[in-house]
């Protein structure tokens, strides 16, 4: 029961983080303030928002870039890795539906394929994964990860907006209606997935490259950070005790030795 409700847990966090995030930028990138550095600013907030609430749930992925990308690294298996873009998708297309009521009016598809388009998501997602990427391999914690992932998004969609709209992610792109297989699709995932593979490549710990899958009970990246810093802190605190109990054991002795002197 209580892994059924895990299972759930961390699709609909994804559900809800995706939506939160592409709210943000509807919102944001629709507004007087639609300014490349304005809505940059407002997706690093809501995905280090996202990270916090949901990191140690699902790891937070709100971006099929990054789980197809950290699929391909072999961080994440194919089922949860399916389930998690649905959730993604599902997700963007509510944030759509909410923005859309709430305006009361609908967006139209105002995109078509240009190559400038195409490279720019591309080289946006793989500032953007880079981050990722360090979350993934260094296994940081909860608000490091936070950090990491939104300095890392802001950078990603400031430099794509150069070329594109700076979206690097293909379900925020659904709810923009900027839905182009070309260029907002395929450009942030070959993007994402030469950053994760070139950081798995040259820059991440041999230790970490060990394992085909993050984690045998598929437990997210963050999670498994902070159980690996809760592990440490326990081992410290427990050699520490066997230290304290060999000193006083040692200083009894010491004592002893000396009233028989006497």
């Amino acid at each position: 029961m209580l892994f059924e409700r895990r299972k759930i847990a961390m699709v609909v966090a994804e559900f809800l983080g995706t939506a939160l995030l592409t709210a943000v930028i509807l919102a944001v990138s629709k507004s007087s303030l639609a300014l490349p550095y304005f809505v940059s600013i407002a997706a690093a907030l809501a995905a280090a928002a996202g990270m916090v609430v949901f990191g140690a749930i699902s790891g937070a992925h709100l971006n099929p870039v990054v789980t197809i990308g950290l699929w391909t690294a072999r961080k994440i298996k194919t089922w949860p890795a399916i389930a998690y873009v649905i959730a993604q998708l599902l997700g963007g297309a509510a944030a759509y539906l909410l923005y859309t009521y709430l305006i009361d009016s609908s967006l139209r598809n105002a995109s078509e394929y240009n190559a400038r388009v195409l490279v720019a998501e591309a080289v946006g997602a793989f500032i953007f994964v880079l981050g990722w990427a360090t979350v993934v391999y260094r296994k940081l914690e909860l608000g490091k990860s936070a950090f990491a992932v939104g300095s890392a998004l802001f950078l990603g969609m400031l430099v794509a907006s150069m070329g594109s709209a700076g979206l690097l992610n293909p379900a925020v792109a659904l709810a923009a209606h900027t839905w182009v297989w070309g260029t907002y699709v395929l450009g942030p995932i070959l993007g994402g997935i030469i950053g994760f593979n070139l950081y798995a490549l040259l820059f991440a710990p041999p230790s970490t490259l060990t394992d085909d899958v993050e984690d045998k009970e598929d437990k997210p990246a963050v999670a498994a950070a902070e159980v690996a810093k809760a592990k440490s802190t326990t081992t410290k605190n427990s050699s520490t005790k066997k230290n304290n109990s060999s000193n006083s054991k040692n200083s009894s002795s010491s004592n002893g030795r000396k009233k028989q002197s006497k």
